[in-house]
């Protein structure tokens, strides 16, 4: 699979960004898109057809040193072609928002449980195998498949080496990309797929469960025994099971959730709800917090309490199993959106708590203000990026804690209206 890293797409617990494929149901990529080492050595100023190529001449003793033959780069970039759309899309991913609410209703529609339990019937078996073999609970595992390309439905059909190549040449994210573009060209030359195969997202992201080269290089598997790891091919087999060994290789627990809905007492402290103020079931039952039914939840190790839409919103009980799916894709709705619909294909009920309907998502601009604001008022977020992470949601609960509001942490749009 991949790592899953803020490449343009960024989700929050205020906001999700929408990947341009409407298809598609993953708020942000990888993590490995978020580190590289690379340094980009071709400046580029007016992107063309005939500026591609001459980067392509320029990369090619790159790509070699990094051990690509000259064969296989031949072959391969001999294919590449200036893709303007692939542009389009990484210019424009800020732009689509929304809430999380809006994401879950999507996520775990009925129609995807719906699939989502055809899907497991149809490839129990294998699913079997591969749950004994990882320790990784089937049900996840079908999870993501459902999110990342509606059951192998919609995989991408864009060319992946001329999208990297595309994105790597346009340098905005260079070094990132030309370490895809060196990867795609490496599972090329150990003979997984060919170039005609090697489809996928507008931004590299391949197979039924959408991984990116470097991950795939990482984490894949042959399942099958044919002698190829093989995420493109009608049979998810390979692809299922590379999805599996990436959440092993993750800290996946067998058999403990990724969270628990809750209800949150009267009076909690809400500064509590944070993930690193860590507590046992049993701690957190003392101080009121339970599941649905009012039940303590059972003792599947130390966790958090997560509020991603603020004290209004529904609450949960995370466990390291969150964390493994957080590997995946870090955005908070991304992993509920996993896991809610894991529990539902097992025949769970929908998500209890109310949301805050009558709230809107953030626009990428109101962001951007909200971090300016809060900074300038001595809130620092440390960075002005438009991402809502731990930082600035640090720096809305110390805001909130000023003003007498419940400190939940919540980025609304309320809450910049206040800074206003």
């Amino acid at each position: 699979m991949r790592a899953a890293a803020i490449l343009a797409l960024t989700m929050t617990a205020t906001s999700v960004i929408a990947e341009a494929p409407l298809t598609s149901l993953r708020p942000v990529l990888r993590p490995d898109l978020a580190v590289t080492n690379i340094t980009q050595t071709v400046a580029v100023v007016a992107p063309t057809e005939a500026g591609l190529q001459d980067w392509i001449r320029a990369y090619r003793p790159r790509a070699l040193s990094a051990g690509i033959s000259a064969t296989t780069f031949d072959q391969a970039m001999s294919r590449a072609r200036y893709d303007a759309d692939v542009i389009k899309r990484d210019r424009n991913q800020s732009e689509f928002t929304k809430t999380i609410w809006d994401y879950l209703d999507s996520a775990a529609s009925d129609l995807r449980v719906k699939n989502g339990q055809a899907a497991l019937a149809r490839h129990n078996d294998k699913l079997v195998q591969i749950e004994r073999k990882y320790g990784v609970d089937k049900e996840v595992v079908v999870a993501i498949w459902g999110l990342e390309s509606a059951y192998g439905t919609f995989r991408g059909s864009t060319p992946i080496i001329s999208a990297l190549a595309t994105l790597a040449y346009d340098g905005r994210r260079g070094a990132f990309f030309e370490e895809q573009l060196t990867a795609a060209l490496t599972i090329l030359q150990n003979g997984d797929t060919s170039v005609a195969n090697m489809t996928g997202s507008w931004a590299g992201a391949m197979g039924h469960t959408q991984f990116m080269p470097t991950s795939f290089l990482s984490y894949a598997v042959d399942f099958t025994g044919d002698g190829k790891r093989d995420i493109w091919t009608d049979d998810p087999s390979d692809a299922l099971a590379s999805t599996a060994a990436y959440l092993k290789n993750s800290g996946w627990v067998k058999g403990q959730p990724w969270g628990v809905e809750v209800r949150i007492p009267d009076g909690f402290d809400y500064t509590l709800a944070n993930r690193e103020t860590l507590k046992m079931p049993g701690e957190w039952a003392r101080i009121g917090i339970r599941d649905m039914n009012g039940r303590k939840v059972p003792n599947h190790g130390k966790a958090s309490i997560l509020l991603p839409a603020g004290a209004e919103g529904a609450a949960f009980m995370i466990f390291k199993n969150f964390d493994a799916i957080e590997t995946y894709n870090t955005a908070d709705a991304y992993v509920i959106g996993v896991g809610h619909l894991s529990d539902r294909i097992q025949g769970a009920a929908k998500i209890q708590g109310a949301w805050p309907r009558g709230d809107r998502a953030l626009t990428y601009d109101e962001r951007i203000e909200l971090q300016t604001r809060l900074t300038a008022a001595g809130f620092d977020t440390q960075k002005i990026d438009a991402k809502i992470g731990p930082l600035t949601i640090n720096a809305v609960r110390e805001y909130q804690l000023s003003r007498g509001m419940t400190p939940d942490g919540y980025a609304s749009l309320r809450l910049l209206s206040s800074l206003r």
